[in-house]
């Protein structure tokens, strides 16, 4: 059985940076792509970002292109994302999730991390 472990949250002033880390313990990473969710409060879930399988292809929401990087580390089973010029629209709890492949609907996704909270103050 596949399980996420989601770390780096945690709070940081607008235009600061963090890098989230989500680590599948069981199979191998190159078994999933691996995405990221995002739920901030009152809202529904969005995708954020995503990895294919491979790497070859990598997905983001339009507010973080250019701002967020997806990256595999496949010898540590590790997907990170690394978020810069964060802004308080960013706040969110974030999730980690893995599938066989990117999907756009949140109810589609089988595989959820516990959640890392990330807060971005004005």
């Amino acid at each position: 059985q596949v399980q996420l472990v989601e770390s780096g949250g945690g709070l940081v002033q607008a235009g600061g940076s963090l890098r989230l880390s989500c680590t599948v313990v069981g199979p191998a990473l190159d078994q999933y792509a691996i995405a990221w969710f995002r739920r901030a409060s009152g809202k529904d879930p969005e995708g954020v970002s995503c990895t294919s399988r491979t790497g070859s292809s990598t997905y983001y929401l339009d507010s973080v292109k250019g701002r967020f990087t997806i990256s595999r580390d496949n010898a540590k089973n590790t997907v990170h994302l690394q978020m810069n010029s964060l802004k308080p629209e960013d706040t969110a709890v974030y999730y980690c999730t893995a599938d066989l492949q990117c999907r756009r609907n949140p109810g589609s996704v089988d595989i959820w991390g516990q959640g890392t909270r990330v807060t971005v103050s004005s």
